[in-house]
């Protein structure tokens, strides 16, 4: 009788698996992260993301004030390593973001990007990775209320973002602390890194007052 070899994913990767970033940052359960602005006075001014017991897991050190100045921000993992970088493509209608493995050096591929689906109002977001796969995925809801999931293309949810209740007390938290809870399977690090795109075009997007939208950067 004649054997036939079973084919094993590539390089350990189990079926089901979304390596995009780092395979450490993937989780047989779901995995809640605590995520927290390390500075509540501007837009985009750092995080942090804690696990249960209280480990810090991935950090974006504080980048300033004026975001403006600032289109390449760096993730990292709990020692300072660069685990991803993400910058923004300049010039741009759809406030395209680029992914980059560890540091970003010039000439570098990014490994995914992320966009608008529509130049106007409030829409979903859509990204692509650059990988044999070619996978997308779109992020539906409103960032700025931490309530929005991040999808595949057969609606599974990968990832989700909402508000943070203390379970001491069952009092919702502000909203400069949230959940990010990864679905299992899904690269942990990747997910944080659309978290950091989606606080920097949510810094983006236009504030309304009355009737009238104002955008944050600009000034009188």
């Amino acid at each position: 009788m004649e054997l036939v070899e079973e084919m094993a994913p590539k390089e350990g990767i189990k079926m089901g698996e979304r390596i995009v970033v780092d395979k450490a940052y993937l989780y047989e359960e779901d995995k809640p992260l605590t995520v927290c602005k390390t500075s509540l006075f501007y837009t985009g001014d750092g995080f942090a993301a804690y696990d249960c017991h209280g480990d810090i897991i991935f950090r974006v050190d504080s980048y300033g004030p004026d975001t403006r100045d600032n289109d390449e921000i760096v993730l990292m993992d709990a020692v300072g390593k660069c685990l991803l970088t993400v910058k923004r493509k300049r010039p741009t209608l759809h406030q395209r973001w680029e992914g980059f493995l560890g540091e970003r050096s010039e000439g570098q591929k990014p490994i995914f990007s992320v966009r608008r689906s529509s130049i106007i109002g409030r829409c979903t977001m859509e990204v692509e990775v650059y990988n044999e796969a070619g996978e997308e995925y779109t992020i539906d809801g409103d960032f700025s209320q931490r309530s929005c999931n991040i999808y595949d293309t057969e609606k599974r949810t990968m990832a989700e973002i909402k508000r943070k209740v203390d379970a001491s007390t069952n009092v919702m938290l502000g909203r400069d602390v949230f959940t990010l809870e990864i679905k299992p399977g899904f690269d942990g690090a990747f997910a944080m890194g659309l978290v950091v795109v989606l606080d920097q075009i949510n810094g983006d997007d236009p504030v309304e007052i009355g009737d009238e939208q104002v955008h944050p950067f600009v000034e009188d």
